[in-house]
C-alpha cells in the first residue's frame, strides 16, 4: 500500500493493514491514530518509537502468533505468509538443521516458556541456529529485553514491506 493511501483510509483499514506487522494493539492504534505521515521514514521511525517499551503482557500477546523457527505455518493469512518468507533462510529439507531446531526450541520453550523468536529475515539457518543455543544461556531478564527487540524489528521489517513510499508510476513526477 502506498504512503499516501495509508495515510488516507479510515482508522479500522491503517488498523488492519498495520496488525499483521505486529498484533500489539497499542502499538497499531498509536500509529494509526498518528497518521498522515510525511514519509516512510517518518513513519517507521514513529513506529519505532512507539515499540519502546512493550509491556511484558504486550509481548506474550504477539508471541502467540509466532511459529517456532523451522516450522512453516499452514494457515493463509497475511501473517504466515510473512512469516513463511521471513524463515526462507531455513530449508525444511535440510534434516540435521531440522533436527537442530527443533531440539533448540524444546529447550528454549522448557526455559523460557515461549516460543524462540529472532528475525530471521537475512539470516542462514546457520545464523539462526547458532543465536537460539548462544540464548539458552541468558537469563529470563536478557531474553524479554532481547524478544522485545526482535519483535520490534520484525515488526519494522514487516511495515517496510507493506508501505511503500510511492508508486513506481508516481516516480519523478514533482510532488504539489
Amino acid at each position: 500500500m502506498q504512503l499516501e493511501i495509508f495515510n488516507n483510509v479510515d482508522r479500522a483499514d491503517a488498523i488492519d493493514v498495520l496488525r499483521p506487522c505486529l498484533d500489539i494493539q497499542r502499538w497499531v492504534e498509536h500509529i494509526a491514530d498518528a497518521r498522515p505521515f510525511r514519509s516512510l521514514d517518518s513513519l517507521l521511525d514513529f513506529a519505532r518509537e512507539t515499540a519502546e517499551p512493550f509491556t511484558s503482557d504486550e509481548v506474550a500477546a504477539a508471541m502467540a502468533h509466532h511459529p517456532r523457527i523451522g516450522e512453516r505455518p499452514k494457515a493463509h493469512t497475511t501473517e504466515a505468509a510473512m512469516s513463511r518468507s521471513e524463515q526462507a533462510g531455513v530449508d525444511p529439507n535440510d534434516d540435521g538443521l531440522v533436527r537442530a531446531l527443533a531440539e533448540g526450541n524444546r529447550g528454549y520453550e522448557a526455559k523460557f516458556g515461549r516460543v524462540f523468536l529472532i528475525r530471521a529475515a537475512g539470516r542462514t539457518a546457520k545464523e539462526i541456529l547458532a543465536s537460539l543455543q548462544e540464548r539458552l544461556n541468558h537469563t529470563a531478564e536478557e531474553e524479554d529485553v532481547i524478544v522485545a527487540g526482535q519483535l520490534r524489528d520484525i515488526a519494522l521489517l514487516r511495515l517496510a514491506g507493506v508501505i511503500s513510499e510511492a508508486s513506481a508510476s508516481s516516480e519523478g513526477v514533482p510532488s504539489k
